[in-house]
Protein backbone atom coordinates (compact mmCIF):
# COMPACT_ATOMS: atom_id res chain seq x y z
CA UNK A 1 0.00 0.00 0.00
CA UNK A 2 1.28 3.80 -1.24
CA UNK A 3 1.43 5.71 1.39
CA UNK A 4 0.51 9.42 0.51
CA UNK A 5 0.75 13.06 2.48
CA UNK A 6 -1.02 16.40 1.63
CA UNK A 7 1.39 18.95 2.27
CA UNK A 8 3.44 16.70 4.65
CA UNK A 9 0.58 15.59 6.80
CA UNK A 10 -1.28 12.11 6.89
CA UNK A 11 -4.56 14.06 8.04
CA UNK A 12 -6.36 17.59 7.10
CA UNK A 13 -8.37 17.66 10.46
CA UNK A 14 -4.79 17.12 13.07
CA UNK A 15 -4.88 21.07 13.98
CA UNK A 16 -8.54 21.74 14.13
CA UNK A 17 -8.79 18.40 16.28
CA UNK A 18 -6.42 19.98 18.81
CA UNK A 19 -7.90 23.21 19.05
CA UNK A 20 -11.60 22.07 19.44
CA UNK A 21 -10.24 19.26 22.03
CA UNK A 22 -8.61 22.39 23.84
CA UNK A 23 -11.43 24.62 23.58
CA UNK A 24 -13.92 21.80 25.61
CA UNK A 25 -10.86 21.61 28.23
CA UNK A 26 -10.15 18.00 27.55
CA UNK A 27 -6.60 16.19 27.64
CA UNK A 28 -5.99 13.85 24.75
CA UNK A 29 -6.97 10.55 27.28
CA UNK A 30 -10.22 12.28 27.78
CA UNK A 31 -10.66 12.39 24.22
CA UNK A 32 -9.65 8.84 23.97
CA UNK A 33 -11.77 7.56 26.71
CA UNK A 34 -15.23 9.50 24.75
CA UNK A 35 -13.82 8.24 21.58
CA UNK A 36 -13.82 4.43 23.27
CA UNK A 37 -17.30 5.26 24.74
CA UNK A 38 -18.38 6.04 21.57
CA UNK A 39 -16.87 2.73 19.63
CA UNK A 40 -13.74 4.04 18.27
CA UNK A 41 -10.73 1.93 19.83
CA UNK A 42 -7.87 4.60 20.28
CA UNK A 43 -5.22 5.35 22.82
CA UNK A 44 -4.16 8.68 23.75
CA UNK A 45 -0.42 8.15 21.04
CA UNK A 46 -3.16 8.10 18.32
CA UNK A 47 -4.88 10.93 19.33
CA UNK A 48 -1.16 12.57 19.63
CA UNK A 49 -0.23 11.22 16.08
CA UNK A 50 -4.08 12.74 14.99
CA UNK A 51 -3.21 16.43 16.03
CA UNK A 52 0.61 16.48 14.94
CA UNK A 53 -0.47 15.21 11.35
CA UNK A 54 1.34 11.61 11.49
CA UNK A 55 -1.32 9.39 11.49
CA UNK A 56 -4.40 8.91 8.88
CA UNK A 57 -8.18 10.10 9.92
CA UNK A 58 -10.90 7.66 8.64
CA UNK A 59 -14.54 8.89 7.61
CA UNK A 60 -16.29 7.32 10.53
CA UNK A 61 -13.60 8.45 12.95
CA UNK A 62 -13.92 11.88 11.58
CA UNK A 63 -17.84 11.59 12.04
CA UNK A 64 -17.18 10.76 15.71
CA UNK A 65 -15.01 13.19 16.25
CA UNK A 66 -16.68 15.68 15.27
CA UNK A 67 -20.19 14.40 17.80
CA UNK A 68 -17.67 13.75 20.71
CA UNK A 69 -15.57 17.25 20.29
CA UNK A 70 -19.40 19.15 19.12
CA UNK A 71 -18.59 20.84 15.52
CA UNK A 72 -19.55 20.17 12.66
CA UNK A 73 -17.27 17.11 10.26
CA UNK A 74 -16.59 20.41 7.99
CA UNK A 75 -15.24 22.34 10.40
CA UNK A 76 -12.81 19.56 11.18
CA UNK A 77 -11.70 19.48 7.83
CA UNK A 78 -11.21 22.82 7.47
CA UNK A 79 -14.37 23.37 5.00
CA UNK A 80 -16.20 25.98 7.06
CA UNK A 81 -15.28 28.25 9.67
Amino acid sequence: MKIYDFDGKKNICGERVKLARRRARLTQIDLAAKLQLSGVIIERDSVSRIEIGTRFVTDYEIVVLSKVLSVSPLWLLGLMD
